[in-house]
């Protein structure tokens, strides 16, 4: 259920692409010291957020879920995230960059159909 080893490293690439474009956008954000709370601060909310709401065992995770959640919030919850993390690309002049994003997240997805399916039923 798209957890083909090369999709799950896909999809932790996208993680971690996305923790690094939210860092860079809360930088871009302020000057001084609160550039520093934001670049920080961000990406440890969201991935919190990310590492919290889980589906109890989505075998494209660990199983384990600290708050469970259906599944279709918790496809909401990545959708925000990732659609989020595309649009700090763009919004810091990134243009190029945020549209091979966008698309490689979109092509993860297609990917893992059955996991979707599976999230929303």
């Amino acid at each position: 259920m798209g957890s083909h080893p090369i999709n799950l490293a896909l999809r932790f690439l996208l993680e971690m692409s996305s923790l690094v474009s939210f860092g860079m956008w809360g930088w871009k954000q302020s000057d001084g010291w609160l550039r520093y709370v934001l670049a920080i601060g961000i990406p440890i909310i969201l991935a919190a957020i990310w590492g919290t709401f889980a589906v109890h065992n989505d075998p494209s995770r660990s199983g384990s879920a600290p708050i469970v959640t259906p599944g279709v919030i918790r496809f909401a919850i990545e959708l925000g995230f990732f659609a989020l993390a595309t649009w700090s690309l763009y919004n810091m002049g990134f243009n190029k960059v945020s549209l091979v994003f966008g698309i490689i997240v979109v092509l993860h997805y297609i990917i893992s159909y059955d996991r979707i399916i599976w999230l929303l039923s």
